[in-house]
Order: structure tokens, then C-alpha cells, then sequence
């Protein structure tokens, strides 16, 4: 009955929002989207013209008033807006029930400071979100990798990204 009730408010996801790409986990599902994070904005009235794949194959063939950002810079958000629409355009594409919001957990850095976690929560919510939450890249590395972090035994992960690079033990 209860799964019953949560699959009709809404998709768990988790989202690793990575300088070079994005992947949404959404439950039951796995791993449903890989795309670039790179966003084409045109410069002249500020609008998202594309996200992910299409704005990627838009580099080096468009107009000048056409450029392609990367809105994450060091694995934390450089730029706010542009990392919302993006956000909004992955969740929307995984997420096809408009009046059921999901459930998220971003990835984040394990050194960002208070304020850059906020900022991706709040990205969260502006996108679509119903509840958003943080995880630090290495302990969704180890939850992922089935690595038993709930024991008292320690575990190194080395999280490679394409912006970031990150070494953590953990234990219980």
C-alpha cells in the first residue's frame, strides 16, 4: 500500500551532477540518463536553447550569439540559473508525471562549504523537486559500489571525475 502511495507522489531520484556530465538514478530503474553537463544559452535574450547531448553537438556550429556553458565549475555551481534550467530539463526528461514531484539526492563534493550545498539543494527544488537532499560523492560511490559502510571496517574510494577527483575512507 505504502509503495503504492509514494509511486503515485513522485519518482525517487539521485542525481550526480558532475562538472563534465550528469546521470539520474531514478529507483527500480538504475542509471537512466548520462548526458553532458553543458547548457546553449543565447546570449541575446538569456534563453536555454538545448541541455545535455544536443547542446553539446551545438559547440563550434552555431551562431555567435549562441554559446555553450558549463554551469559547474570544481564540481560546485558557477552559474545558479543556467544549473536550474539544466537540472529541470534532466528531471523532466526522466520524470514524466508534471503533478508528481520527486524525491532527489544530489551528489556533492565532500569539501564544498554550507552555502555551495544550499545552493544545489535550493537548484533542486527550483527544478522540481518535492524534498531535496545532499550525499557526498564518495559515500554514493561506496553506497553504489555495495561497499559495506555500515560496518566497523574502513574502505578507501577514489572518486575520479571529470572536474574533480576525490579520496575518502570510510567507515562506520
Amino acid at each position: 500500500m505504502a509503495e503504492t502511495f509514494f509511486s503515485f507522489t513522485g519518482q525517487d531520484m539521485a542525481i550526480d551532477l558532475g562538472t563534465a556530465n550528469t546521470l539520474v538514478y531514478v529507483r527500480g530503474k538504475g542509471i537512466v540518463l548520462n548526458e553532458p553537463s553543458v547548457v546553449a544559452i543565447n546570449s541575446q535574450n538569456n534563453r536555454a536553447l538545448a541541455v545535455g547531448m544536443e547542446a553539446k553537438r551545438m559547440i563550434g556550429r552555431t551562431p555567435a550569439n549562441i554559446t555553450a556553458i558549463r554551469p559547474l565549475r570544481d564540481g560546485v555551481i558557477a552559474d545558479f540559473d543556467i544549473t536550474e534550467k539544466m537540472l529541470r530539463y534532466f528531471i523532466q526528461k526522466v520524470h514524466h508525471r508534471r503533478w508528481a514531484r520527486p524525491r532527489i539526492v544530489v551528489c556533492v563534493p565532500s569539501g564544498i562549504t554550507p552555502v555551495e550545498r544550499r545552493a544545489v539543494e535550493e537548484a533542486a527544488y527550483h527544478a522540481g523537486a518535492r524534498r531535496a537532499y545532499t550525499i557526498e560523492e564518495p559515500m554514493a560511490a561506496a553506497i553504489g559500489s555495495g561497499l559495506p559502510i555500515a560496518e566497523p571496517s574502513g574502505s578507501m574510494v577514489v572518486d575520479i571525475g571529470g572536474g574533480t577527483t576525490e579520496v575518502a575512507v570510510i567507515s562506520l
